[in-house]
């Protein structure tokens, strides 16, 4: 069966090719700010798998028969879900913001066929910052660049944002933005892979 990734995001693509799973790539196309309006008010497992969901089931209108793996990733931060930061100067204050202080970050990942939704699965990991001082974050924004803008958290915790916590408590391919293990099971449900 053919397995079509409904995401743009690199480290999602690097995690499934890593672990030997043959997929195409279609990003889902849906208005992430509508929806994350209307989910005003959820938690963010529950945010982080409606947008998995909405994504895997609106690829799967454009691949009759494929299997289409949604993913999405979200941050609860004090009363508020983080949204991506459009500059570095944003990525700064935010990230002092989280300094010395501990957010949610949920990966959440779906499987739609023929526009029916087959499974979901959402991994919540606790992250806890360490205290940033400015000359850090300094260095941190200069060398990192504009490639921190494609994380909701400006950071890639698989490089060098792992400097920034002091503690992760969670499943260490969610915070990098897919709950694998997970997945490839159910991969191997769905007879994608071999179990």
């Amino acid at each position: 069966m053919r397995l079509v990734l409904a995401s743009g995001s690199q480290s999602r693509s690097t995690l499934l090719t890593a672990a030997g799973v043959a997929f195409t790539k279609d990003p889902a196309d849906l208005d992430e700010d509508a929806l994350m309006a209307a989910l005003r008010g959820a938690d963010a497992p529950t945010v982080a798998s409606t947008l998995a969901q909405k994504k895997a089931l609106h690829v799967s209108a454009r691949h009759p028969g494929s299997l289409v793996l949604g993913g999405d990733s979200v941050i609860a931060f004090e009363d508020e879900m983080l949204c991506k930061c459009a500059t570095l100067d944003a990525a700064r204050a935010l990230l002092a913001r989280l300094s010395g202080r501990a957010h949610l970050l949920v990966s959440a990942a779906a499987l739609a066929r023929d526009g029916a939704l087959l499974w979901t699965h959402a991994s919540p990991c606790r992250m806890v910052m360490r205290d940033l001082s400015p000359d850090f974050l300094d260095d941190y924004i200069a060398a990192e660049g504009p490639a921190i803008l494609s994380s909701v958290g400006c950071y890639h915790y698989e490089g060098r944002g792992a400097q920034l916590f002091d503690r992760v408590d969670g499943d260490y391919f969610s915070v990098l933005g897919l709950p694998l293990l997970p997945v490839l099971a159910a991969l191997r449900k769905e007879s994608v892979l071999a179990s």
